[in-house]
C-alpha cells in the first residue's frame, strides 16, 4: 500500500553526491555548539569521521527527523543529556535516522561492503558523513528512494515494537492510535493492519484522507469526537500524544486491555518523573495493563520493516522534504505538532 506523498516524484530523481572525498577533508553539518534554542542551529565545517572497527561509515544521502531531535539541541527534558552531554552536547550535530551509501567499514564489519545502500540509526545524521554501528543498519528497502528509506528507522521500530512485542496483536484485535497521522502513528496503523487488526486512527480532520490512504479502518476526528468519553472501548490504546490524562485514557480501554503510552511532548523536572511512575504505581491495582516501552534499533528489526515495505505494506508518508540549511524551520514544524507522517532532509 503506497502511500501518495508530495514530495516522492522528487525523492525518487535525486542522487548520490560524488564519491571520492579525501579522509581529511571537512564535511558540511549542521551543528549546535551549546544547548539552547533551535535558532542556534547553523551549517559548518566539520571533521569528517572515521568508522571504528564494529563501524560503518556512510555517506548520508537523506536525514530522518522526529521530535527526539528538538529534545537534543534544546537539552529538554534533562534526562536526553545522559546520551547527549550532561553540560554541552558531546556531538551537536542533529538526526539519529539515515539512508544512504557505505563509503567504509571497519576491520570487523561483515554485513556490508562499500557501495552498499543502506538504512537505519547514527547520531549525527544531518550531515554529509554519519558513522553507524553494523547492527543499527540494513540494506535499504529496493523499491524505495533514499529519502523514503531515511523516514522509516526510528519511528517504524517504535511502531513495530508497540504493536508486536508489547501489544502482541493478533488477528480480530481492536485497537486506536491517538496521533495517528504523526511519524510513529501512521507507522503503527500500517503494521497493526498487517497483523490484521481493526484500527482506528484519532487525528484532525485535515489528516483523515491521509490515514485513509494508509488503511485505517475507523478515523475519530479529535475536534468533534473525543475517544476518551464517546464510550467506544479498544483493545489496545496506543497514546502518542499523551494530551489526556491516564484515567481519561483508560476509559477507552477494555476491561482487560492495554494502553501504550509513547510521549514524545519534552514533559520534564516532576512531570516528567510523574509521567513515568504514575502508571507503574497504577498497574498492580487495576486489570488493564498499562505499559511505556523503549525502542532499540537492530538490524533484525530494520530487516523487517524492509520486508515490509517491500511487499507493500508499509509505506513512509514524506510530507516534505527539506534542505540541510532549512533543518532549524523544520525542527520548529514538528515541535509544534502539527508535522504530518515524517519530515526528511536531503543532502
Amino acid at each position: 500500500m503506497q502511500a501518495a506523498t508530495p514530495t516522492s516524484a522528487a525523492a525518487r530523481e535525486s542522487t548520490a553526491p560524488p564519491a571520492g572525498d579525501g579522509e581529511d577533508r571537512p564535511m558540511k553539518a549542521m551543528t549546535h555548539e551549546q544547548y539552547g534554542p533551535l535558532e542556534q542551529l547553523r551549517v559548518r565545517d566539520v571533521p569528517k569521521p572515521s568508522a571504528n572497527h564494529d563501524e560503518v561509515l556512510v555517506r548520508v544521502h537523506a536525514a530522518g527527523l522526529h521530535i527526539g531531535d528538538c529534545f537534543g539541541v534544546r537539552g529538554t527534558p534533562l534526562l536526553m543529556r545522559v546520551e547527549t552531554g550532561i553540560r554541552k552536547p558531546k556531538l551537536g550535530i542533529p538526526g539519529f535516522d539515515l539512508a544512504g551509501t557505505v563509503e567504509s567499514v571497519g576491520a570487523k564489519v561483515t554485513r556490508f561492503k562499500p557501495g552498499d545502500s543502506v538504512f537505519g540509526t547514527s547520531a549525527g545524521t544531518c550531515a554529509q558523513f554519519a558513522t553507524a554501528r553494523e547492527d543499527a543498519l540494513a540494506l535499504k528497502p529496493t523499491n524505495l528512494s533514499f529519502e523514503e528509506a531515511a523516514a522509516i528507522p526510528t519511528s517504524g521500530l517504535a511502531a513495530l515494537h508497540a504493536m508486536r512485542d508489547v501489544a502482541k496483536l493478533s488477528r480480530g484485535q481492536t485497537v486506536l492510535i491517538n496521533g495517528a497521522s504523526g511519524g510513529v502513528g501512521h507507522f503503527a496503523i500500517q503494521i497493526a493492519k498487517s497483523f490484521a487488526a481493526e484500527v482506528t486512527g484519532v487525528c484532525s480532520e485535515k489528516n483523515g484522507d491521509m490515514i485513509r490512504s494508509l488503511g485505517v479502518d475507523h478515523v475519530v476526528d479529535y475536534a468533534e469526537d473525543d475517544f476518551t468519553r464517546n464510550g467506544r472501548q479498544y483493545d489496545v490504546v496506543f497514546d502518542n500524544v499523551e494530551n489526556r490524562s491516564l484515567s481519561e485514557c483508560r476509559r477507552a480501554v477494555t476491561r482487560n486491555g492495554m494502553l501504550i503510552l509513547n510521549s514524545g511532548t519534552g514533559a520534564s523536572g516532576l512531570r516528567l518523573i510523574l509521567r513515568i511512575l504514575k502508571p507503574l504505581m497504577i498497574s498492580p491495582f487495576v486489570r488493564q495493563k498499562l505499559r511505556r516501552f523503549l525502542s532499540t534499533p537492530n538490524h533484525r528489526d530494520l530487516l523487517i520493516l524492509k520486508d515490509l515495505a517491500e511487499s507493500g505494506k508499509l509505506s513512509p508518508f514524506v510530507s516534505k522534504v527539506w534542505q540541510l540549511h532549512e533543518v532549524p524551520e523544520a525542527l520548529r514544524l514538528i515541535e509544534s505538532g502539527h508535522a504530518r507522517g515524517k519530515t526528511v532532509v536531503k543532502l
